[in-house]
């Protein structure tokens, strides 16, 4: 029904014999990001609007090609939702700051080791000047080490920083889709 979209099946022959075709056209995606930016409370969402577009653009043509990698509409409205919750977080934040903070944290979880570096200079070149550590919820991070301690008998897995960052962000991005 989708056709070229990942995860999609064609119908069968017999099936398509009962639908009539119809033509689309493309959606205007930073048009379409602008809208949902305001709709979240930014203010200055014609640029924010463009510069994430144009983001998600550069990633589709610039990184290595990853079944798991989705550089769609979907995606897109994922990355614009979290940065609406970002800002009713942390409403004196720059706008700019959270929608940085939204991209690079639902987008660096999912990345191949080779495409860290292209990505982080994208973000650099995009948002220059733009400073946003990473947020970790320390409950969270003290419940992860609880669990993976070496006397902890139901434990085989090692303690490793890299373990810890991936368990934290699979929870992070569970509230993603």
């Amino acid at each position: 029904m989708n056709p070229g979209y990942a995860g999609r099946t064609e119908l069968p022959e017999n099936l398509k014999a009962l639908f009539r075709p119809c033509a689309m056209v493309v959606p205007d995606f930073e048009n379409i990001a602008e809208i949902n930016l305001s709709g979240e409370g930014f203010q200055d969402s014609k640029p924010l609007a463009h510069k994430f577009v144009e983001l998600f653009a550069m990633c589709k043509e610039l990184l290595s090609k990853q079944h798991h990698y989705d550089w769609g509409l979907r995606a897109m409205s994922g990355v614009l939702r979290i940065a609406g919750g970002m800002k009713r977080e942390s409403p004196e934040q720059s706008e700019a700051q959270i929608l940085m903070r939204a991209l690079r944290d639902t987008n660096l979880p999912k990345f191949v080791a080779a495409d860290f570096g292209i990505f982080k200079g994208l973000i650099d070149d995009l948002f220059p000047r733009i400073e946003a550590p990473p947020q970790t919820d320390p409950k969270l991070l003290a419940a992860i080490k609880k669990v993976l301690l070496p006397s902890n008998e139901s434990s085989t897995v090692q303690q490793e920083p890299e373990f810890v960052t991936k368990i934290s962000n699979l929870k992070e991005m569970m509230g993603v889709r």
